[in-house]
């Protein structure tokens, strides 16, 4: 199973700014509803599995944790994938983002207890000056916007728990607010809005 990506994963979430998932304390875990939500879009700038080129490909792992913490587990998950993806390309995003092949979705993976069907959907991505906006079907919308101090520098954290976790570059993350974000999948536990999000460079590999 040999294969590696690189590109851009932007991470949305439903707590206030900062979600405290992040620091990996399971005492900070204080989930704003009781309840965390999340959707992540990973962006393929480079990759490879098993001979299948996934250069240029997005795709989008949704998952809901019931709480009181996140390291209670008991997740529901499910991919989302470009239905213009070829029937190999969605077969290897799939794992990956299920984290069947090792790399950053490893770890959240082992928390969940149950993965929804994947979906084929049209996911549409436009990305400009720190700001991304995804649609992805009739399930979810996505906006990530990174913060900026007024020296126009981008705010990051380092060497927090899930940077990680998510093996993000440099182990560090950009914030990046998720107002805007809004997910509607009917077979998901409940439909949610974002607020916290946080984006990284990844190179994920497995052999």
């Amino acid at each position: 199973m040999a294969w590696k990506i690189s590109g851009e994963f932007i991470e949305t979430c439903s707590c206030n700014m900062l979600c405290p998932c992040w620091y990996g304390k399971a005492e900070l875990m204080v989930m704003d509803q009781g309840w965390c939500a999340t959707s992540i879009l990973v962006r393929v700038r480079e990759g490879d599995y098993e001979g299948t080129n996934l250069s240029g490909q997005s795709a989008v792992v949704g998952l809901f944790f019931p709480g009181p913490t996140l390291f209670d587990g008991n997740g529901t998950g499910r991919v989302y994938i470009d239905d213009r993806a070829t029937a190999d390309q969605q077969g290897a995003l799939e794992k990956i983002l299920q984290g069947q092949s090792g790399g950053g979705m490893e770890v959240p993976a082992s928390l969940l207890s149950s993965w929804l069907p994947t979906k084929h959907s049209k996911i549409t991505v436009d990305a400009q000056n720190g700001k991304v906006q995804a649609t992805i079907g009739s399930d979810g919308e996505m906006v990530s916007e990174r913060l900026v101090n007024d020296l126009g520098d981008k705010m990051t954290m380092q060497d927090v728990a899930f940077a990680f976790a998510f093996q993000f570059e440099g182990h560090s993350a950009d914030l990046a607010p998720s107002d805007g974000t809004s997910w509607n999948d009917p077979e998901m536990p409940q439909p949610w809005v974002g607020k916290s999000g946080a984006v990284g460079q990844i190179a994920w590999k497995g052999a």
